[in-house]
């Protein structure tokens, strides 16, 4: 499909689930992106890969020079970033409360939705994490003066915040908001790494989440969507405990639009376009299953010389044969699908077994 409208860039840190819904909706995608994994390929008709996220603006003048872009979409990391592209999603003046998880937390605090309380230097054990930055990667539980020296330290006194513990679930509501009216289409479960080096930082995600407060997270959710400004797709992550603890805004396409797509057999790039331009469903998605999505990481540093996408599309984000790995570093995206949620992770570990012996060849 060709013409007026149909060329989109999509720019971010990742944006292979974005570009990818964008083309099963019609549209000719473009990608400003970090990894240009094999499949960012398969759906683009053009991308340029970055190291940095400080080579984003550069990157996306030279893709608008290359080609008539008619709009653009952004994913983590580019949130503010500015074009002489058409954006459509939430302006960058608006989004600058939202990304900022100190400013954060005041906001929901103004619309009586439970967040952790913030902690004052000494009182330990603190939640951690850093002011700006998404995917909780950096975010850590700190006991004592000397740990969270060692956190300044290792990353190179990033302003912080420090928060109360809370307990229990950790989950995100997908919303659709036109700047004034919000709606949530979808609930989802998240998946942390749960190692030494980022306890917390995202590791996938299980659609849909099931949980007996799931009506007080989404009338948060869409209070929240409602009330930011923010405009398109909008995520609202939380702490399932004994209420609903709100954690932060993703004012922008969330990491869950795969396992959304999957268990609700939707398109999320035109479910946000349209609410872009003011239009928004007006009744509930119906669940067609469970989907769930998990990223490996490499265990050590590694160089993978097999081709793995001959498993697509039980994966995604496939790398390419020859590309170096360092400990940490994520490889490929697995997923597992099913009537119930435990037969969406019984196939996702299946998958998974089958996938790392040839990670490891």
């Amino acid at each position: 499909m060709s013409g007026d409208g149909r060329r989109v860039l999509v720019a971010g840190f990742a944006t292979r689930h974005v570009v990818q819904s964008a083309y099963r909706a019609g549209y000719l995608p473009y990608a400003v992106d970090h990894f240009c994994d094999q499949d960012l390929s398969w759906y683009t008709e053009d991308r340029i890969r970055f190291d940095d996220l400080t080579e984003l603006p550069s990157c996306i003048q030279v893709m608008c020079e290359r080609h008539p872009i008619d709009l653009m979409v952004v994913t983590s990391g580019a949130e503010q970033v500015t074009s002489c592209v058409p954006l459509l999603g939430t302006p960058s003046n608006t989004i600058d409360r939202m990304l900022d998880k100190l400013e954060t937390g005041q906001f929901f605090k103004e619309y009586g939705i439970s967040t952790p309380p913030p902690v004052e230097e000494g009182d330990y054990p603190a939640m951690l994490k850093p002011r700006r930055g998404a995917g909780g990667w950096r975010n850590r539980i700190i006991r004592n003066a000397a740990e969270r020296d060692a956190w300044v330290a290792e990353f190179e006194n990033t302003p912080y915040l420090l928060q109360n513990v809370v307990q229990g679930i950790p989950a995100s509501v997908s919303c659709l908001s036109d700047g004034h009216r919000a709606v949530a289409i979808a609930t989802n479960e998240q998946i942390l790494r749960d190692s030494k080096e980022a306890p917390y930082g995202f590791s996938g995600s299980v659609t849909p989440f099931t949980h007996s407060l799931n009506h007080l997270m989404v009338r948060f959710a869409e209070r929240t969507a409602a009330a930011c400004g923010c405009i398109g797709s909008i995520g609202i992550d939380f702490v399932m405990g004994d209420t609903p603890w709100a954690i932060e805004i993703n004012p922008r396409f969330q990491a869950t639009v795969d396992t959304i797509e999957m268990a609700y057999d939707c398109n999320m790039f035109q479910f946000h376009l349209n609410a872009c331009r003011g239009i928004l469903p007006t009744v509930p998605l119906s669940v067609k299953g469970y989907a769930v999505r998990k990223i490996l990481f490499a265990d050590k540093d590694m160089t993978l010389s097999y081709d793995l996408r001959r498993f697509h599309p039980t994966i995604a984000d496939i790398p390419w044969p020859g590309s170096f790995f360092e400990e940490g570093e994520a490889i490929v995206s697995v997923f597992g699908t099913g009537r119930t949620r435990e037969d969406a992770l019984d196939l996702l570990n299946t998958n998974i077994t089958s996938i790392r012996r040839y990670i490891h060849q």
